[in-house]
């Protein structure tokens, strides 16, 4: 049971659904620099990993190659699941976030990125770390972590069934 507000829990059994942001974020890395994206945010520029929603009709893989090309204009390699995160925000919004490991496979600086993004930039762990104040949200640092600290499963873990 969830909470509803003035009308009392929230129930699937009485119709009434709660349902997070699902999202995807993908951890690039080459010659030990992260690929993160400078980003407008409520008139303040922010850090993040390559990051953005799951779209319908999407597998979450296809979700983060594109959203990675988008931002950034770097098309890429999965090469492994590193989590999955859940987190609300202090606006209430709830997020459920699929992180990927990927190598870089080609860049397109032609490429026009995505409206907010002000540009991709590759960061060294220790100023990714540094920067912690201007991080979109906690997950960004989380991710990071758990991928320096090795965490790496197959990609088979996660099906799409269509």
């Amino acid at each position: 049971m969830l909470h509803g507000g003035e009308n009392g829990p929230m129930s699937y059994r009485e119709g009434r659904f709660w349902q997070p942001d699902v999202t995807v974020a993908t951890i690039v890395v080459r010659d030990g620099r992260l690929l993160c994206v400078e980003e407008r945010v409520n008139g303040r520029t922010v850090i993040n990993q390559p990051a953005g929603h799951l779209e319908p009709d999407e597998s979450l893989l296809e979700a983060a190659l594109r959203e990675t090309r988008e931002e950034t204009g770097w098309d890429v390699r999965l090469t492994a699941f590193v989590g999955a995160y859940q987190w609300k925000a202090e606006t209430g919004r709830h997020y459920l976030r699929f992180a990927f490991a990927a190598e870089p496979v080609r860049h397109d600086p032609t490429r026009k990125l995505d409206e907010g993004i002000v540009q991709a930039v590759w960061m060294t762990p220790d100023e990714l770390q540094n920067a912690q104040s201007h991080h979109r949200s906690p997950l960004v640092w989380q991710v990071v972590g758990d991928y320096l600290a090795g965490r790496r499963h197959p990609l088979s873990m996660l099906q799409h069934i269509a």
